[in-house]
C-alpha cells in the first residue's frame, strides 16, 4: 500500500534495491509531450551512484527502459511504464545485518509492521527507489518547461558549513560545477573536504538543500486540505533521510514583526507584484506568482562502517560494524530527487487547477 504518489499526475513505483531492477508507472500525463530520453537519463546520472569519490562506489549505469506510453518521440496519454534494471548488487554485503538491527534505520520497524524484510541493502527502504521518483520528475520538468516553470536545487549547507545567503545572491549555473552541488565554489570545496574527512572516517553526516521554483502560475494549491507548501512538504518529507522542512523565511521569521514580514504589493506596470517575498511564493496555501523557495534538511545516514552497540532480532543485546557501500552524505545525490519531487507535485497541481472553473 501507499506506493503512487499524486493525484492526476500520478507515480507508482515498484522495486528493491537488491532485486531485479526498480521502475514505475506514470498515469495521468498528458498527451503530446515531445520526450526527451536523453536529458530524462542526464537526471538519473545525476543520481545515481559512483558518480565521484563523495558518493557510494556501487557502480550502476541507472540505464532507463520505457515499456510504453510513448510513440514516436511523444507521449501518448496512456500509462507510461518503464525500468531501470539493478546491475550491480553485492548481497553479501549484508550478510552481518540479517539478524540484527542497524541503529535509526528502518530495520526494526519494518520487521514489526509486516513481519519480515529484506536485509539486502535495506529493500524498499532503499534510497534506491528513488529512481522512480528521478524518471517521473524529469517527465513533468519537461511538461512543466511548456509552462515556463523551472526547478533548481542546490546543497546549502553540509553540517556546520552553509551559504549564509539566499538563492539570489548566487550564480546557480554553477551547482553542477563540483560534486557537492554548491553554488559557491570556496563554500563546495570546504562542504566536500568536510565530507571526505567524515567517509575516511566510516561515518556519515547531514545537511539542507535549498530549492527554488520559477514560472509556478498563480493560484496552484487548495486554500484548506490541499496547501500548495503542505503537498511539497508531504513531497519532501516522503525522501529518505529527510527530516524537516520549510518554506519562505520558515524558522527565521519568527525573529520578524509582522509590518516587517508582510509582502506589500505594488502595481508594477500592470501586473501585480510584492516588493518582498518573505511568503516564499505561496500565500493561503495558493501561489502567488512569485519565486517559491524552500529548504529539506537531511539527517546523516543511518548505516555507518563504524561499530554500534544494538540488539538482534531475539532482542539481545550485540554490537555490528556494517559493510558494504554507502554513502558518507545524502546531499549530493539527492538535489536531483528534491527536484524531482517538486516537479511531480506542480505539475499534479497545475492540473489538479484546471478543474476548478469551467
Amino acid at each position: 500500500m501507499f506506493n503512487s504518489f499524486g493525484n492526476i499526475f500520478r507515480l507508482t513505483s515498484f522495486g528493491e534495491s537488491h532485486g531485479k531492477g526498480v521502475g514505475g508507472v506514470i498515469d495521468g500525463f498528458p498527451a503530446g509531450i515531445t520526450i526527451d530520453e536523453e536529458f530524462v537519463q542526464q537526471e538519473l546520472n545525476r543520481r545515481r551512484p559512483g558518480q565521484s569519490i563523495l558518493t557510494t562506489p556501487r557502480k550502476e549505469a541507472d540505464k532507463v527502459e520505457f515499456l510504453s506510453g510513448i510513440f514516436e518521440g511523444k507521449s501518448t496519454g496512456c500509462p507510461i511504464g518503464f525500468i531501470v534494471w539493478n546491475e550491480n548488487q553485492h548481497s553479501s554485503d549484508y550478510n552481518n545485518l540479517k539478524n540484527v538491527y542497524r541503529p535509526s534505520h528502518a530495520d526494526y520497524t519494518y520487521t514489526v509492521k509486516y513481519g519480515i524484510r529484506d536485509h539486502r541493502g535495506g529493500g524498499r527502504s532503499s534510497a534506491r527507489e528513488t529512481i522512480s521518483r528521478v524518471v517521473a520528475g524529469a517527465l513533468a520538468k519537461l511538461a512543466l518547461r511548456q509552462l515556463g516553470v523551472s526547478i533548481t536545487a542546490y546543497t546549502s549547507q553540509v553540517g556546520a558549513i552553509k551559504l549564509e545567503g539566499t538563492y539570489s545572491d548566487y550564480d546557480l549555473d554553477l551547482i553542477e560545477s563540483n560534486d557537492v552541488r554548491c553554488p559557491d565554489p570556496e563554500k563546495a570545496k570546504e562542504m566536500a573536504d568536510l565530507i571526505y574527512k567524515v567517509k575516511g572516517e566510516g561515518d556519515t553526516i547531514g545537511g539542507t538543500l535549498t530549492c527554488v521554483i520559477k514560472g509556478c502560475p498563480i493560484g496552484l494549491g487548495q486554500p484548506v486540505f490541499g496547501k500548495l507548501h503542505a503537498a511539497l512538504g508531504n513531497a519532501m518529507l516522503s525522501i529518505n533521510a529527510a527530516k524537516a522542512f520549510e518554506y519562505g523565511e520558515g524558522f527565521k521569521g519568527l525573529k520578524m514583526k509582522g509590518s516587517e514580514q508582510n509582502d506589500v504589493f505594488f502595481n508594477n506596470n500592470g501586473r501585480i507584484e510584492t516588493h518582498t517575498n518573505h511568503s516564499g511564493g505561496i500565500q493561503g496555501g495558493l501561489s502567488n506568482g512569485q519565486d517559491i523557495y524552500f529548504r529539506v534538511v537531511f539527517k546523516p545516514i543511518a548505516t555507518i562502517l563504524m561499530e554500534q552497540e544494538t540488539v538482534n532480532i531475539d532482542g539481545v543485546d550485540t554490537t555490528l560494524k556494517a559493510r558494504g557501500r554507502h554513502d558518507a552524505c545524502v546531499l549530493p545525490r539527492a538535489v536531483p530527487i528534491v527536484e524531482a519531487m517538486a516537479a511531480m507535485t506542480i505539475l499534479d497541481y497545475y492540473l489538479l487547477d484546471k478543474t476548478t472553473q469551467l
